[in-house]
């Protein structure tokens, strides 16, 4: 067997770390744009100049010449964010940003010119600040109401043109970011356990009704929940090492239980019990859950990571919203991530043995610096041979995934054109085919050029995977 023949291949990106122009045409402030250092970094009191998200990589003057270049590439789909604060620049507004509806307009329309599907994204880590400051984010349930608003908003007006939605970029991250994960403005080690389920039922009913929404406007779209799909391996067959890796998978699988299935896991509802939580719920909640599922699962893979009964006894890993401890049979990225492409084929079969609904891989590659080169000719070259090897392994394994019966509808690439990077800020930490010429201080050309790995996934979409090594 190999890929399918209608596989979607592609690359991703989000609004906040591409964009830029974070004020312009009638744009309002986003929670990104006062978080100048990144996930773990200081939150400013308004947008500052050394943070790089304010412009981004100008994604936002220069998308015909960016899409011309995926579809240079094959890409069959894009996957992109809107950003909400583009469309509703307050958030609680009723009435859009007209400026912002166009340019979206205009985006999807290149994206057609090329035959290039968009995935579109509703809300990746960008909630409006001013939802963030005023209503504390997802913890209060009026957020609901403003996100079935903007949904609406967006579905009429694109019903035409975008067919495949995400309603939260990787939800399960309010776990341990609540700022970037739910727009939740009150210090995290400020917030109870209650509070953080109680803003993920309201992000869970926001995506039921995002879904319902979507099923009614648009009747052959289909609607996708997505995830850090950061699976767990015991540190050691000591059997306390086991129960604490299922316990560190439930941060992942209590998500795509409610959101695939719909209803609550009866270990969650023991959680609640145990800890004296009560979570306030409207009498339409449960069936609302119930009857509007979510059509696949999405979820974003880097790396793996081992879990400890002790955590103390071992060495940590690096990683971006979840930590472990380090397994000493896998190779590690300059950020300290941890290699594993077998891991990828077993979340995928994992995912599709607990669900059995379509699986996307959302996000996958590497952070690395590139050097950009000058070649004997004069030609700018970025000689990224450890991402194509990177890459080239962990398709090997979606590949034997597939083999096994697992369905896929496809492969978007994290930072198919090199962006800021959420995690840190720092325009150093490359993921793309597409080198972009700027620098963490803010300096450079914006000039793009083309990584080696162009080529390769060129060639590897042009073969449907059959050049995989």
């Amino acid at each position: 067997m190999s890929f399918p023949k209608n596989f979607l291949w592609g690359g991703a990106v989000a609004a906040n770390q591409c964009e830029g122009a974070y004020q312009e045409d009638g744009k309002g402030l986003s929670i990104q744009d006062v978080m100048p250092h990144g996930i773990t970094g200081s939150v400013s009191d308004k947008p500052v100049a050394e943070n790089l998200k304010l412009i981004g990589i100008d994604f936002y003057h220069r998308y015909q010449e960016d899409i011309r270049l995926m579809a240079e590439m094959g890409f069959k789909v894009f996957r992109m964010s809107i950003a909400w604060s583009r469309i509703f620049p307050l958030g609680d507004e009723e009435t859009p940003n007209e400026a912002g509806l166009e340019f979206y307009d205009r985006v999807f329309d290149e994206c057609k010119k090329y035959q290039i599907e968009p995935l579109v994204t509703l809300s990746h880590y960008e909630t409006p600040l001013h939802l963030a400051k005023t209503y504390d984010g997802w913890r209060d349930r009026r957020m609901v109401t403003f996100f079935e608003r903007y949904c609406r908003t967006v579905f009429t007006r694109y019903r035409d043109k975008v067919k495949y939605w995400i309603a939260f970029n990787e939800i399960n991250a309010l776990w341990n970011f609540p700022l970037m994960g739910a727009g939740i403005w009150t210090p995290k080690e400020q917030l109870s356990l209650q509070d953080k389920y109680q803003a993920a039922h309201h992000e869970f009913v926001a995506s039921a009704i995002a879904a319902k929404l979507l099923h009614e406007l648009i009747p052959n779209a289909k609607m996708g929940c997505m995830v850090l799909g950061a699976l767990n391996y015991p540190m050691t067959p000591n059997p306390s090492d086991l129960i604490a890796m299922m316990e560190a998978d439930r941060n992942v699988t209590f998500f795509c239980d409610v959101m695939a299935r719909g209803y609550y896991p009866s270990y969650t509802k023991k959680t609640w019990e145990k800890e004296g939580i009560q979570i306030n719920m409207e009498p339409e909640d449960q069936e609302l859950l119930f009857h509007n599922t979510v059509d696949f699962i999405s979820f974003s893979y880097y790396m793996s990571k081992c879990i400890a009964s002790d955590p103390s006894k071992y060495q940590k890993t690096g990683g971006n919203l979840s930590l472990g401890v380090k397994n000493p049979y896998l190779p590690e990225s300059q950020w300290g991530w941890q290699i594993d492409p077998q891991g990828l084929r077993y979340t995928l079969n994992y995912f599709y043995d607990r669900y059995q609904k379509p699986l996307f891989i959302a996000e996958n590659g590497l952070g690395a610096i590139d050097e950009l080169e000058t070649d004997t000719n004069g030609k700018k070259i970025i000689q990224d041979d450890y991402r194509i090897q990177y890459l080239n392994d962990h398709l090997k394994e979606v590949k034997k995934a597939i083999e096994e019966g697992v369905e896929i509808m496809g492969y978007t690439a994290w930072g198919c054109i090199d962006l800021v990077s959420a995690s840190t800020a720092q325009m150093k930490k490359r993921y793309g085919f597409i080198y972009v010429d700027r620098n963490d201080d803010g300096s450079g050309s914006f000039e793009r050029y083309k990584k080696n790995s162009f080529y390769w996934y060129q060639n590897v979409i042009a073969t449907n995977g059959e050049n995989l090594l």
